[in-house]
């Protein structure tokens, strides 16, 4: 294999790296294969319904190995199969039921849901996670299933596929009986799914779980004509000349016809097989699988067997992917009533932060990603290994794995110049609804010494924190400052309170900054308490602490919660806190 240009790697070693581990196989394994030849990656993905967070990692692991051998100067090409063929197999929720006419038809011939601008049902899903790949970098070759058999592509491998009928069936039929035994039971990387999310990731387009061809009388076909008529695959092979290649088949719809299969086109492979048949047809070096595809008797392993004794070829190294889980999803909506896709994601976090959150775990390792105030951590954590790279303290898969998130071997990724706290901007967007103008005056009152001088610089962070605000939190948890004082409440203060009350605003002018508020706001009951502003707090000195927060966050927003005072603070103003603390 000759190498093209050299671009620095990621990590030197592959101890600590699974993805340079990967690497290493699939190089070595591509030399062995087909030496000189570009090597093949491979994703398939069914635009069945939103393709959602869980779909992603068939997406996000072979590009992670495609992308680090492209690093090391291989020609690496990773594929992405749009199963756009396959057939529609049920109604969303949410879409009117009259569409369940169309059950049975290949997904492009379905119409798209009502007010869609696409052309049809796949075109609806494939085109905003085509978008949403390219913002996280991603390089891949896309290829339409509908246009491959439609246009004959495969028209050899069909006839191939049919002359070893008997071979494929007796393949199958060792999978048939091993489960009707009883299918073994999940292993420790097979873990159940926790939540409603989880369940509808793992189920994934439903491939798994389709028919393999078997039929009755007239013996076993491993192909699948679409009707003429009614355009489904609600049909039956009666019968077919190997000689001729004359096909003939009846349909529930009441239509039957006799095809060459020379010339027919409108039809395909079952997934079984199918799925091996583009290994070979496309020389797959890599591609990863689902739990649905890795269970005894499922596509991936009886593909195994059939690739090498029906095709020739031979099964790609495969990794089995474990759940992604997701926390939150107040107003997100599915064809599972509530999975979000990347394209959702991408609308609260920046790419290079999403991309992280797969880099970072194995791929046989579940892990959740956050669309609640778990958010405002994961940034936290982001932010933090960040600092740690910069001061050369972070071990070396977290730095392997940041700088997997941040860049490709194309480049870097898009970032914000200034990524202030995706928590602060959170709050401060809260509370300004928006309002560029009072952001902007919040925002540089974070650090007087350094202040924001445009909005510019917060972006793309401080929209996608905007938009977190605004699709996410409900609206009872909403941060609404009061328009005017809690005068019952001020008049019932005892002297311990009106105290606390009158240290705060004397020292706001002094100590109007993030840094300065947040030593004013926990300084206070300390000073009360006869210590100084940094003293350590004891257990009694954390109580009268959050007594006093509560106050404060009852008198500015009618709630003993609310975000970070300083914060709260720099965002409502000196003169307004003067007006609704002043007792």
């Amino acid at each position: 294999m000759t190498a093209r240009k050299e671009v620095p790697t990621v990590a030197q070693s592959t101890e600590t790296d699974w993805v340079s581990r990967f690497a290493d196989e699939v190089i070595a394994e591509a030399e062995r294969r087909a030496p000189g030849k570009p090597v093949v990656c491979a994703s398939g993905l069914s635009p069945s319904g939103p393709i959602h967070l869980g779909n992603l990692r068939e997406v996000m692991t072979p590009h992670l190995v495609a992308d680090e051998i492209r690093r090391r100067g291989y020609e690496c090409v990773h594929i992405l199969s749009w199963d756009d063929y396959d057939r529609y197999r049920k109604v969303p929720a949410g879409i009117d039921p009259s569409w369940s006419e169309h059950i049975g038809k290949p997904l492009t011939s379905v119409p798209a849901p009502p007010g869609s601008p696409y052309a049809n049902w796949a075109e609806h899903f494939k085109v905003p996670m085509a978008e949403a790949l390219r913002e996280m970098g991603i390089e891949f070759h896309p290829i339409s299933q509908t246009e491959m058999y439609t246009s004959g592509a495969y028209r050899e491998q069909i006839l191939h596929a049919m002359r070893h009928r008997r071979e494929v069936d007796a393949v199958l039929d060792r999978y048939r009986t091993k489960e009707k035994a009883g299918a073994k039971k999940p292993g420790k990387q097979q873990q159940k799914p926790v939540d409603e999310a989880e369940l509808a990731a793992a189920e994934g387009s439903g491939a798994a779980a389709e028919d393999d061809g078997s039929a009755g009388g007239a013996g076993y076909f491993p192909y699948k004509p679409y009707c003429s008529v009614c355009d489904r695959d609600l049909t039956t092979v009666t019968s077919y000349d190997e000689e001729t290649t004359e096909l003939a088949y009846t349909c529930a719809c009441g239509h039957g016809e006799t095809v060459l299969l020379t010339e027919h086109n409108q039809g395909k492979l079952v997934w079984k097989v199918d799925w091996p048949m583009r290994w070979a047809y496309e020389g797959v070096v890599f591609e990863p699988s689902g739990v649905d595809h890795s269970s005894p008797g499922s596509s991936y392993v009886v593909g195994g067997q059939i690739v090498r004794e029906v095709f020739g070829g031979e099964q790609p190294i495969g990794p089995m992917y474990a759940f992604v889980g997701i926390s939150g999803m107040a107003k997100m909506s599915s064809s599972k009533g509530g999975v979000p896709t990347p394209a959702d994601a991408l609308e609260i976090m920046e790419a290079p932060l999403l991309r992280w959150l797969y880099a970072r775990r194995r791929p046989n390792q579940s892990f959740k990603i956050a669309f609640d105030q778990e958010i405002q951590r994961t940034y936290d954590e982001w932010d933090a290994l960040e600092r740690k790279i910069g001061e050369g303290t972070a071990q070396p898969a977290d730095v392997a794995a940041y700088g997997r998130a941040t860049r490709t071997s194309t480049g870097e990724l898009p970032s914000t110049p200034r990524p202030l706290p995706y928590r602060t901007l959170a709050s401060v967007v809260d509370i300004t609804t928006g309002h560029d103008e009072q952001t902007l005056r919040i925002l540089s009152d974070l650090d007087p010494g350094n202040p924001v001088t445009s909005l510019a610089e917060t972006r793309p962070r401080l929209d996608k924190a905007e938009r977190w605000i605004t699709t996410q939190v409900p609206a009872d948890q909403r941060t609404r400052v009061r328009d005017e004082p809690d005068t019952e409440r001020l008049a019932a203060l005892g002297d311990t309170e009106r105290e606390s009350l009158r240290l705060l605003l004397d020292g706001l002018d002094d100590h109007w900054s993030l840094d300065g508020l947040t030593t004013l706001v926990y300084g206070v009951p300390k000073i009360q308490a006869g210590l100084a502003p940094d003293a350590k707090p004891t257990p009694e000195l954390k109580v009268a602490q959050r007594s006093f927060f509560a106050l404060l966050y009852t008198l500015l927003v009618g709630r003993d919660t609310g975000p970070r005072l300083p914060t709260l603070l720099l965002a409502v103003g000196a003169d307004r806190v003067r007006k609704l603390l002043a007792a």
